[in-house]
């Protein structure tokens, strides 16, 4: 099960990108669905500069363990961080790229895209996460499974 996921496996950036288009061209198209409320545009900056504090926080953790951030290769991880903002969520790459999606979808000012942004996680769940969790149980075994029972996949 788990080598089918792997090879057939979208770069997480791409996936982004996709849920991105996706988003718009439901604003674009869809006749219904316009909200607009106050604080949208504080909303909208809370939500980005989290994800660029998230993003660059879980980035900094990864270069200075020396480990792989490519996602298509976790059996390359030469080390499970789990402290830093890894105590927090297991995924905070993925997260950060949630709320640029959420951030996104208020922007556009359409109730619908958050069922976009859900679709995205479920999509993550599926094809990226349980495979890189699989390969890490692999690599770390026990001290893994201990992790996952204290942290969260998301938050």
């Amino acid at each position: 099960m788990n080598s089918w996921f792997m090879t057939l496996k979208l770069p997480p950036a791409l996936v982004f990108v996709i849920f991105f288009v996706a988003m718009y061209l439901l604003s674009a198209l869809l006749p219904f669905g316009d909200f607009d409320f106050f604080g949208r545009n504080y909303l909208i900056l809370i939500l980005m500069g989290l994800a660029a504090i998230i993003a660059i926080i879980s980035l900094v953790q990864f270069f200075s363990s020396k480990t792989t951030i490519d996602p298509r290769t976790p059996l390359k991880v030469t080390t499970l961080i789990t402290g830093g903002i890894y105590r927090f969520t297991r995924n905070p790459m993925y997260l950060a790229i949630l709320l640029v999606l959420l951030a996104w979808g208020l922007w556009l000012g359409n109730a619908f895209n958050t069922l976009l942004a859900a679709g995205f996680v479920g999509y993550m769940n599926k094809f990226q996460i349980i495979p890189e969790e699989e390969a890490l149980t692999k690599l770390f075994d026990k001290e893994y499974k201990q992790y996952c029972t204290q942290v969260r996949r998301w938050f």
